[in-house]
């Protein structure tokens, strides 16, 4: 659960910022990817643990709103649901998060439904342990492709490239792995360890990345950014749509950064994600359809007082 607020600078200790904006929206790697992939038409499934207070009902209602089944979704009816505040900054587009996990217990194997698993087409990871992996295995074995979301270096990661098919990973990967810019030599180092794609995401400077023997590099758009939060999120969301589609790998890459670019435009993670029709817009001529988009921005300031009433905002 992510409370996003918009300042025009962060205080220093005992100081006053002026607020610009609020909103309460759902956060997470795999949980904003998978909404991402609603606003885009699909259908998906979570599953994870959450708590059984205002902030998990929140959780469960919003992914209900973006045809996420959450019939495998844990309620931990003595947890508390994941909490962070994040801070976007007017003067710098910088961010900074407060954050912490309340006690909520882990995902454990007699969590996981293998048939569940492998009704799908993709199986989408961003944290690796013995549980996560043996639902890679049973997803592999059944043919799916297992997308990872690598935002910040752990070892266990990197010791279960073999269990990955598309790797994404972000700078801040890159930078904890190698000290050099030689991409190609180090995206193709990765990719012998098991994933067929390995992209690494920029944030400004764009992406790049390798498939087959193929090495590209996509530019990011141009945009007026309000909020980063939950860009990379978005554009694996986006990126696994792509691959649904069965597009080439480099205009992938370009939709997905497109998609990223502008949710960037608002605040939050999940109120700027664009719908198919505004991304193919701005695909094509580099306006941006905000109507459905800043609607969802008014319904995100509200949601968390309104939650015991059937609203819905598509």
């Amino acid at each position: 659960m992510d409370f996003l607020i918009h300042t025009n600078r962060i205080p220093k200790t005992n100081g006053v910022s002026r607020l610009e904006d609020y909103s309460w929206q759902g956060g997470g790697k795999v949980s904003s990817a998978l909404v991402t992939l609603g606003r885009l038409g699909i259908k998906t499934g979570i599953i994870g643990v959450v708590g059984a207070d205002a902030f998990g009902k929140f959780c469960i209602q919003d992914f209900k709103r973006h045809n996420v089944d959450t019939s495998r979704l844990v309620v931990d009816p003595e947890g508390k649901t994941s909490f962070c505040i994040c801070l976007s900054e007017k003067d710098t587009q910088g961010r900074s998060f407060i954050g912490g996990g309340g006690p909520l217990r882990k995902l454990t194997l007699e969590d996981l439904d293998r048939d569940y698993i492998t009704q799908g087409e993709i199986l989408h990871l961003s944290h690796m342990n013995p549980v996560i992996r043996q639902a890679a295995l049973w997803a592999k074995e059944a043919g799916q492709q297992v997308v990872f979301d690598a935002d910040d270096y752990h070892e266990e990661i990197e010791k279960n490239y073999d269990v990955i098919d598309v790797f994404i990973a972000s700078e801040f990967y890159y930078r904890a792995i190698y000290k050099n810019d030689d991409f190609e030599k180090n995206c193709r180092e990765i990719q012998e360890q098991g994933p067929a794609i390995v992209v690494f995401t920029f944030g400004e400077r764009g992406c790049l990345g390798v498939y087959g023997d193929k090495f590209f590099k996509i530019p990011a758009f141009k945009v007026d950014v309000v909020d980063t939060t939950g860009a990379g999120d978005v554009f694996h969301g986006a990126f696994i749509y792509g691959l649904l589609q069965g597009w080439d790998i480099e205009y992938t890459a370009k939709f997905s950064s497109a998609v990223s670019a502008i949710k960037c435009t608002r605040l939050g993670g999940r109120a700027g994600i664009p719908n198919l029709a505004t991304v193919e817009r701005f695909l094509e001529d580099g306006t941006i359809d905000y109507a459905d988009i800043d609607n969802r921005v008014d319904f995100y300031r509200e949601i968390m007082f309104n939650l015991d009433q059937n609203v819905t905002n598509e």
